[in-house]
């Protein structure tokens, strides 16, 4: 609970903690958590007051690849009471769609609303023994000693100051991240050429529903999420080119553009059920996962194209790994360098490769001969959609992707074309690119 709930006066002086982490989402949460259950006694600074804020834009779908982390946490059972579902993604393509496999190894994902899941979360930090939530106070300036972070001042709206001493600060503060800027940390900002525009419905399921409904129009891209409380997400991610339609009529764009999808899913026939939330500027930042004394987690060490859904997964699994990564320097068994530097291999390792190939994605490019290729082949190969669903999921590297699937993909092309059955007039690649 925060100071104030408490009846102390948290501005009177404060005691030292393990870490301080800026930011109480998904990540910032998630890494309370774990680093409380290694024995740290963690500050939680939150800058909003009110306990259901949580993040407007965001897909809310989070990736497979984290399902290991959010059930470690203990969290996975009351995402589910709270109405999340267990979900995969299909994929219509020029070439047909690209189902799971029946029986596939892969786990299932999951969608919970942000209003939801962020509160939930968040009150699970708070109510873990060694983390203390103060929410109402931004982080204004870092404490250093000896060249490196050892802590910050935090603001509250009256002006007072709150001074919170730690050998570790995390930034879990996003995409914008305050602590970064605050350390210099080195960063890349690369550009994004889409913008965003979402809302939630209630009517009709899609097709497929609860699995989510992904457009590949090469190179638009829209979904249909479905959600709690029988809700569906639709959104579109389009080029710029077509952002003068969307800026006249941002509800009568969404509903057209869904609503003209190949199988459209049935926008025409639901009723919506929020405002309309979009964002035009959505840059890709990368930024260096460590510095002396400091951490960041989830956007704020890498902030990517949200086409994909992996910012919540990797809100909790970067949470994981850096908790992992330090658990031996809170119990004193190694320095906090040691572990930091574990944290950065391991985030860079993890993350470096699937960045780059979202990065380049995101500049509104069409696919290229070997994406055409791995599409097609997904369609017509069970075994390429399931190690497609692999790496698109975060649960394999590029690397294992590109060995499973390229040859495979190849080869059900080259079976295809030479099947005799009528072929679209689009679906040409197994020839031309095998």
């Amino acid at each position: 609970m925060a100071d104030a709930e408490q009846g102390r006066n948290p501005v009177a002086g404060s005691p030292d903690y393990d870490a301080v982490i800026v930011g109480a989402s998904l990540a910032g949460s998630a890494t309370s958590m774990l680093l409380a259950r290694a024995g740290a006694r963690v500050a939680l600074v939150e800058k909003r007051a009110d306990p259901g804020a949580f993040k407007r834009i965001c897909s809310h779908f989070i990736q497979s690849s984290a399902i290991a982390a959010i059930e470690r946490l203990g969290l996975l059972d009351a995402m589910l009471d709270a109405g999340g579902l267990r979900t995969r993604p299909r994929i219509w393509t020029r070439w047909g769609w690209i189902h799971s496999p029946a029986g596939t190894s892969v786990p299932s994902g999951l969608n919970l609303r942000r209003e939801v899941m962020d509160p939930l979360v968040r009150a699970a930090a708070a109510d873990t023994p060694g983390v203390e939530l103060i929410q109402g106070w931004t982080a204004e300036e870092l404490l250093h000693e000896h060249g490196r972070t050892r802590g910050l001042v935090a603001r509250n709206p009256q002006g007072e100051s709150l001074r919170l001493r730690a050998p570790l600060v995390v930034g879990a503060d996003g995409r914008d991240s305050r602590v970064a800027v605050l350390a210099a940390v080195p960063s890349r900002t690369l550009p994004h050429r889409r913008f965003a525009y979402a809302r939630y419905y209630e009517g009709p399921a899609p097709d497929g529903a609860p699995d989510a409904s992904l457009w590949m129009l090469d190179p638009q891209w829209a979904a249909a999420f479905p959600t709690d409380e029988g809700l569906t997400t639709y959104a579109a991610m389009p080029t710029k080119e077509r952002l003068g339609e969307f800026r006249r009529d941002p509800a009568a764009a969404l509903s057209a553009f869904i609503a003209d999808l190949p199988e459209p899913p049935p926008i025409l026939a639901s009723r919506p059920a929020s405002k309309i939330f979009g964002k035009l500027e959505m840059p890709n930042v990368m930024r260096a996962p460590t510095a002396p004394g400091l951490a960041l987690v989830g956007d704020a060490a890498l902030a990517t194209d949200p086409l994909w859904g992996v910012g919540c997964g990797w809100a909790f699994q970067s949470a994981e790994w850096l908790a992992d990564s330090v658990g031996a320097a809170v119990g004193g068994a190694e320095s906090l360098e040691q572990g930091l530097e574990r944290y950065r291999r391991r985030h860079t390792r993890a993350l470096k490769a699937h960045a780059f190939m979202i990065h380049d994605y995101a500049s509104g490019r069409k696919m290229n001969p070997g994406e055409r290729t791995l599409f097609a082949g997904a369609v017509r190969d069970a075994g390429v959609a399931e190690v497609f669903e692999a790496f698109g999921s975060r649960n394999i590297g590029p690397a294992r992707f590109m060995a499973e699937a390229m040859p495979r993909a190849i080869a059900a092309n080259v079976r295809h074309a030479l099947s005799g059955r009528p072929r679209r007039s689009t679906a040409r690649v197994g020839l031309e690119h095998a």
